[in-house]
């Protein structure tokens, strides 16, 4: 199937839309986008534990979690972006089953792929993780128009969770669609059958080691 370009709304008001995204589509995000990295996932799961929710997850039903830690500054009592990117998304597999199944995030943004967890996560709930290229800040940060709303900044800023307006955020690729496809996953796959094919020609036939 050929891949497409998306434009998609968030927070979604048809969560069925992410159905229809592959992995290798291309979208495009407007709208509001939360931003979590490690210690605001922490925080976020222990008061899930205890039965709360935190004071963003209004944002985050049918919307989208950004892995991102911005640098910000305050002008005139009023937050600007000035620059913000993707961060590794590995590092927070392990909470993406709460993030999608208790406080109902849709999307998934970040960089560098994420694992099973997330596969399962996926498949199972209808969401989708789609990943931005590295070192395109500048690019990203054109896209934020405003901060909606910021919490936890005794986190820090990077590790504060900043809610902000965006418009046409990306090109974001569909690197794990909802029925689990994982783009990295069969580009590893790919790369190890030639690893093997490469390797096996490369020695004389009958010619299995030294020794």
């Amino acid at each position: 199937m050929r891949a497409v370009d998306v434009r998609l709304r968030v927070p979604l008001s048809d969560r069925s839309v992410v159905r229809s995204l592959s992995a290798g589509d291309t979208v495009w995000l407007s709208g509001i986008v939360v931003t979590m990295r490690d210690l605001a996932h922490r925080r976020a799961v222990e008061l899930l534990d205890r039965g709360e929710k935190p004071p963003f997850a209004r944002y985050l039903a049918n919307g989208a979690v950004f892995h991102a830690g911005p640098i910000a500054r305050s002008v005139g009592g009023e937050w600007r972006i000035v620059s913000i990117g993707p961060t590794t998304s590995a590092r927070m597999d392990r909470y993406v089953d709460r993030v999608v199944r208790d406080l109902g995030a849709a999307l998934i943004v970040g960089k560098g792929g994420m694992g099973s967890s997330a596969r399962r996560v996926c498949r199972e709930l209808g969401a989708a993780y789609l990943e931005l290229v590295g070192g395109t800040a500048s690019l990203i940060t054109r896209s934020v128009r405003r901060v909606v709303e910021v919490h936890w900044l005794d986190l820090g800023v990077p590790e504060a969770v900043w809610v902000l307006e965006v418009e046409d955020m990306g090109p974001c690729i569909v690197a794990i669609d909802s029925s689990g496809r994982d783009l990295h996953e069969e580009v590893l796959s790919r790369a190890r059958a030639r690893l093997s094919e490469a390797t096996s020609n490369a020695l004389p036939k009958g010619l299995g080691g030294y020794g």
